[in-house]
């Protein structure tokens, strides 16, 4: 089967309106949610990678790689009858600063494939210049472009939503670039990847009407985006505030699921800008993005961001969040309400502090998480390793490997024992013979200072996490709390799986981002919260921060916004 063959179903340009101009210069898109645009042709366009994966979800053989037509599709040099391309329009907060219109600057989508009914939009980046190129050219070079595919197939295996990559292919031209930002450009592999991902709606697709005032394409484009992708939640509803309200309420949801995965592998995106937020919890636009090695929540890898760190590791829940308020301020006059937004900023926050409690527990092997007894344990740790230069994957991986030591056994006693004594590090024994009273007693979380003497007395109970008379071999995390009673008469304390203390520990929630608050204050301005130094950070990589607060300001155009009051 060939790209022609595919069903698409360009649902985007067919529902939404389009740029009555065809004209491929840099200009403002008024009224429009996309422009048509053509790719441009390349010199010698090279199939360098395809994703098996990829291939057989949009409905495409394996051997399509070896057909020159997929090659030049691939690149732009190709565009069958039944694919409409196009870029699209949005705008977005860079930095925490309104930018006012973006759009695809250097991506160009080729269509939508309908495949076992799932859809799939195809877009390629890098594929030439567009209406939203600015003073760019619309190009990227082979570097960037294998990053972008590496990764994005990386994270989707590493079980983080993620777009995909279909296929990177080598353009034959070269492409000045200042790699280094030094003033002194050099020419590069030119490269074209095409990722695929359900849509590629973001935030900013939003932003942009409701900063124009433009509330019927602002309604158009929420219909269309409830109606094709979160089909569930208008159900045999007519989309209104409600369904406006349950919607942003589980884009909050998503987004903090995305937001857990990226923490649990220690993934720093770089640009968290409003336009690089998909509206399906997507990680989307692979930039300046890297993985921690030494566990540092100020670290960023964009070095655009050095100075504020706004866009570092322990800094993305709280981004956000600050992004999701953005899309709440969007939505608004839709809406007309803050109630429902209120509510999907604290889905958000529930949300997320359950996942990313969970996601710890599950890191550490504990079989579940115990707010009151597990956040102290977190709270150390997380403050340890930065201050050990510790390489956060490496210790994890350490500790899923690491094993239980075997307690040691002495001869068998005639006389009973009293109860076991315990050690501050184990509140856990198994039963197991032990020296004649009088002898000390040794052995793994006994006594870290020095032996203890089992005297005669009323014998007692241990309390352990395997079975009575055997020595602890469950694994790490399979058994919370157990006792049982002692069957022999004399018994050494042994050193728990997880070396529990009193009470079994896991791990914190952290200050998590607060639940979004009322406020009566009428505020104009859009700016972000100053940025919270790295010293001031929590070490579980959520930032401390007072509570935040969606407010009513003013009006524009007519459009009532919701925005967020400065943390005083």
């Amino acid at each position: 089967m060939a790209l022609a063959e595919l069903t698409w179903d360009n649902s985007f340009t067919r529902e939404l309106p389009a740029d009555p101009s065809t004209e491929n210069r840099p200009r403002q898109v008024e009224g429009a949610a996309f422009s048509r645009v053509q790719p441009i042709a390349t010199g010698a366009p090279e199939l360098l990678a395809v994703s098996a994966e990829m291939l057989d979800a949009v409905g495409l053989p394996a051997d399509v790689a070896d057909d020159g037509d997929f090659v030049r599709a691939m690149t732009g040099n190709t565009v069958t009858a039944d694919m409409d391309p196009h870029a699209a329009c949005y705008g977005g907060h860079q930095f925490g600063n309104w930018a006012g219109q973006l759009g695809d600057g250097r991506a160009i989508t080729l269509g939508e494939v309908v495949n076992d009914r799932r859809r799939h939009t195809l877009q390629l980046k890098g594929a030439g210049p567009t209406p939203y190129s600015r003073s760019a050219d619309g190009l990227a070079v082979l570097r960037s472009s294998v990053r972008e595919f590496l990764c994005s197939e990386a994270m989707h295996h590493l079980g983080v939503p993620t777009t995909r990559a279909l296929s990177l292919a080598l353009t034959g031209d070269k492409v000045l670039r200042d790699m280094f930002y030094d003033g002194r450009p050099a020419l590069e592999p030119g490269a074209v990847v095409c990722r695929v991902a359900p849509s590629f709606i973001r935030f900013g697709n939003f932003e942009i009407f409701a900063s124009r005032g433009d509330v019927d394409t602002l309604r158009t484009l929420a219909d269309y985006t409830l109606r094709t992708h979160f089909p569930e939640l208008v159900g045999d509803r007519e989309p209104g505030p409600a369904v406006y309200g349950d919607w942003f309420a589980e884009v909050a949801r998503r987004s903090a699921d995305m937001v857990v995965h990226w923490q649990r592998v220690g993934f720093v995106h770089g640009v968290m800008n409003t336009d690089n937020m998909s509206i399906l919890g997507l990680t989307i636009d692979y930039g300046p993005y890297g993985w921690l090695e030494d566990y540092d929540p100020s670290w960023t890898p964009n070095t655009t961001d050095r100075q504020f760190r706004r866009y570092r590791y322990g800094a993305q829940p709280h981004i956000t969040q600050w992004n999701l308020e953005r899309l709440a301020n969007a939505l608004y006059p839709l809406i007309d309400d803050v109630e429902p937004l209120q509510a999907g900023m604290e889905a958000f926050v529930e949300r997320f502090n359950e996942g990313w409690s969970a996601m710890m527990a599950a890191k550490l092997g504990l079989h579940d998480f115990d707010p009151d007894a597990d956040t102290a344990l977190i709270h150390d740790l997380l403050e340890l390793l930065p201050r050990t230069e510790t390489d956060m994957t490496l210790f994890f991986r350490g500790l899923a490997t690491s094993t239980t030591a075997t307690p040691e056994t002495t001869t068998p006693c005639s006389h009973p024992c009293s109860t076991p004594t315990t050690s501050p590090t184990s509140s856990a024994a198994t039963c197991a013979p032990t020296p004649s009273p009088g002898w000390p007693v040794t052995g793994p979380g006994c006594d870290r200072t020095g032996p203890r003497r089992c005297t005669p007395s009323t014998p007692g109970t241990c309390c352990g996490t395997t079975s009575p008379s055997s020595p602890s071999t469950t694994p790490r995390g399979a058994t919370r709390r157990s006792s049982a009673s002692c069957s022999t008469s004399c018994a050494i304390p042994t050193t728990n799986n997880r070396a529990a203390s009193a009470s079994p520990r896991s791990v914190p929630t952290g200050p998590a981002p607060a639940p979004a608050a009322r406020c009566s204050a009428v505020r104009a301005d859009t700016g972000s919260p100053p940025p919270v130094p790295p010293s001031h950070e929590h070490p579980a990589g959520v930032t401390r921060q007072g509570r935040s607060t969606v407010c009513l300001v003013g009006t524009r155009r007519g459009g009532r916004r919701v925005e967020e009051r400065k943390n005083p």
